[in-house]
């Protein structure tokens, strides 16, 4: 009898099961769909179990799916027959056209952690939680970045960083205002030996690029853009925040400014809206740097901001900068595995007692972390600061974020 009973409760708790299928809703979506209308759409992640069958091809002939100076690049980090893994893959597109048969609106494709991004209402994300091959469904962390804590310090160090530098020897070129922020890391000497990033492609990812035609960028070898708010091949959007970075990463007009790399070739990508309330969303950045992969990319920069948010979007907090928690830093760090020099700005939240304020990606163990500086090497009081929830020191290297002298927006020679 006591058989019996057993098995009549596991034959309940299997049918139970049968009909409950598992929740396959992060908790992180949960606390968004609760403050969600019926009929409003949500921007989330869908992850799948798997990327389908006959993939043997792909790993036969891997520039199906990376370019040859992406596999290059690999080669000089991985053995000859690890160049490519299952994460290069493309998701299965049976996969995306059912969750479209749906009525989930797709954004991105995620390769690398097999997924799409996009839009659904409650309904369809109910529907998606009944398909086999849906592993995960989260929500699309959104941020907003504040460009003001720069500037605002900017302006009140610039006139003092003018000074605190100036050539002690004969230097291959003529740096203008731009030799104190080069100087601080020891640029000039490099560029003495002949070194200004030839043969190298950097990748910059931005909130737009809207004054391409400033004469610091004249020479500048552009092979690529792509706007991943817009999809589209126009980068010169309203953001000045580029047009910025850029010029002191590549910039060349010699008595003016002059970057650290301005012999490399560039690709740019446009990854955050600065239109919206919410202007950073991690899935651009992660579409962005797939694609500057594929290419075949050797460096990217990102001097964007990842954690502040408006309630009631949710996001990571500094409790997730762990290296393994966000997306954006899983992505990361898998676009170092492949050998690409990842560089991203240790976040402008400033100093806490408490906990660290780093901004993800930059809490990646094999990101570079760059915070920010003035002239005289004091950090900047906007610049973050670490270490990792999990001890590790961040960030892993200093220099000017403040007082910068950078190429202007306003016309094609204003500099500032």
């Amino acid at each position: 009898m006591k058989k019996l009973k057993l098995i009549f409760v596991l034959m309940i708790s299997i049918t139970g099961f049968a009909q409950h299928p598992v929740d396959k809703i992060s908790n992180n979506l949960d606390v968004a769909l609760n403050n969600t209308a019926e009929n409003e759409e949500v921007h989330i992640w869908v992850f799948f179990t798997d990327k389908g069958n006959n993939l043997t091809g792909y790993y036969s002939n891997p520039s199906m799916v990376v370019s040859e100076k992406s596999l290059l690049r690999r080669s000089k980090v991985l053995d000859a027959n690890s160049l490519i893994s299952l994460t290069d893959l493309p998701v299965n597109e049976n996969y995306v056209n059912e969750l479209q048969n749906s009525g989930f609106k797709v954004k991105h494709r995620t390769k690398w952690l097999n997924g799409v991004s996009g839009w659904a209402t409650k309904q369809v994300i109910e529907e998606l939680n009944n398909l086999s091959f849906v592993i995960e469904m989260d929500i699309v962390h959104k941020y907003k970045t504040d460009y003001s804590v720069e500037e605002e310090e900017s302006e009140n160090t610039t006139l003092n960083n003018k000074n605190l530098s100036k050539p002690g020897s004969i230097n291959s070129f003529n740096y203008g205002e731009s030799f104190t922020q080069l100087n601080q890391i020891t640029v000039p000497a490099v560029h003495n030996m002949g070194y200004t990033g030839q043969g190298i492609i950097i990748c910059s990812m931005d909130a737009g690029f809207d004054n391409l035609a400033h004469e610091v960028f004249s020479s500048m070898n552009i092979i690529a853009m792509w706007d991943f708010v817009d999809n589209d091949p126009d980068v010169s959007q309203l953001g000045s925040h580029g047009t910025s970075t850029l010029s002191t990463l590549g910039g060349f007009k010699e008595g003016q400014l002059i970057g650290p790399a301005f012999g490399s070739d560039f690709i740019l990508a446009r990854t955050e809206d600065t239109a919206s309330e919410t202007p950073i969303e991690e899935d651009n950045w992660i579409a962005a740097v797939e694609w500057a992969d594929s290419i075949g990319v050797d460096v990217t920069s990102t001097s964007l901001s990842y954690l502040d948010y408006d309630p009631p979007h949710t996001s990571y907090t500094w409790e997730d900068m762990d290296g393994n928690t966000a997306r954006i830093t899983i992505a990361a760090d898998l676009a170092v595995k492949w050998g690409i020099f990842v560089v991203n700005s240790a976040s402008n939240s400033g100093y806490h007692p408490d906990h660290n304020t780093l901004g993800a990606p930059a809490d990646g163990d094999s990101v570079i972390t760059v915070g920010a500086v003035d002239g005289s090497g004091a950090r900047a009081s906007f610049s973050s600061v670490g270490p990792t929830v999990d001890g590790r020191i961040k960030p892993d290297l200093m220099a000017m974020g403040s007082g910068v002298y950078v190429a202007r927006s306003s016309s094609p020679t204003s500099y500032g």
